[in-house]
């Protein structure tokens, strides 16, 4: 029998179809903490990690039977990947189930922005009457506008089809274009950069955190940006410089940003929190019931297609 430690109190319905063969171990409380798993390790065969639970070389090191961590996120920046490596243990995500769901925290964050949804709510909830003029609390409209999306991958052509739902032109980048077919299904249009930053009325960043796209969004990329442009942040924080995202909040350059994401977390901004043209919220990209459970059946299926040699298994190392 294959032992499975699983940090966090996932939904134990995902991890049904393990079977007989596996014996799953989950936390009575939140997590396991540090110590907890410590002492569970030395017997783990498969280890299930968390997007948010930090797995460093030292929790890789205390088990000599360890052959799998399956990380529940798409993200993996929680996990020492190169002392997993270098101990031969296979290291996998789940990219799918996340895909919908942060397209639609995209649009979600489009749509409070432009229309200023999150701000006024505000306002409305400090008085005890509707006060309204024919030319105050104006928003912007999506229909018509031109959005540009920086990572063309599964969740930015997602937002894609959701934004031509609304009218929307879509431009976009990516390191290597799309292939015609696909950009006609998407109505989309290559631009280098830089262009895209100068025709985009909303731009949408969904690649992923590296070194190559630490503060891809900076002083310079702000600066080519369209006056009243609106942001959208579903990827990772520090993709943006938040300092300079915050200055050209403050200046009026930026019509808002949408921001799920932060560059300091799990600490944000004050400056942030106090400005009106921003909508925040705290990383919930990919956090519906659904995608919780189907997250959390794309970890057992990637641990049955590990035992069972299957190509299918969506390894990133």
């Amino acid at each position: 029998m294959k032992n499975v430690i699983v940090t966090t109190n996932l939904p134990k319905e995902g991890f049904a179809q393990l079977g007989a063969d596996y014996h799953v171990i989950f936390p009575k409380k939140e997590t396991f903490s540090r110590n907890e798993l410590l002492q569970l390790l030395p017997t783990a065969n498969v280890l299930v990690s968390a997007f948010n639970y930090k797995i460093d070389s030292e929790l890789i090191a205390a088990s000599n039977q360890l052959k799998l961590i399956a990380n529940f996120g798409v993200g993996f920046n929680n996990i020492d990947l190169q002392a997993a490596s270098k101990r031969g243990i296979v290291v996998t995500n789940t990219p799918a189930p996340v895909i919908e769901p942060t397209a639609e925290q995209a649009m979600n964050l489009m749509l409070a922005v432009s229309r200023r949804t999150a701000e006024l709510d505000r306002k409305l909830r400090q008085t005890d009457t509707v006060r309204f003029g024919v030319m105050t609390n104006l928003g912007k409209s999506l229909y018509g506008k031109t959005l540009g999306i920086i990572g063309m991958g599964n969740i930015g052509q997602a937002i894609a089809t959701r934004a031509s739902a609304f009218g929307m032109k879509i431009v976009y980048n990516k390191r290597t274009p799309l292939d015609k077919a696909t950009e006609m299904r998407y109505k989309a249009v290559y631009l280098p950069f830089d262009e895209l930053l100068r025709k985009s009325d909303i731009i949408s960043l969904n690649v992923p955190y590296s070194a190559a796209t630490h503060h891809l969004i900076g002083e310079k990329e702000f600066a080519m940006m369209k006056d009243d442009c609106i942001l959208i942040n579903t990827a990772r924080g520090a993709i943006i410089d938040e300092a300079e995202l915050i200055n050209n909040l403050k200046n009026g350059k930026l019509w808002g940003a949408g921001l799920d994401v932060f560059e300091f977390e799990p600490i944000i901004s004050k400056e942030l929190l106090q400005l009106d043209n921003v909508v925040l919220a705290p990383h919930i990209g990919t956090a519906t019931i659904e995608c919780r459970i189907e997250m959390a059946q794309a970890v057992a299926q990637n641990i049955n297609y590990f035992y069972s040699n299957d190509a299918r298994i969506n390894r990133v190392n």
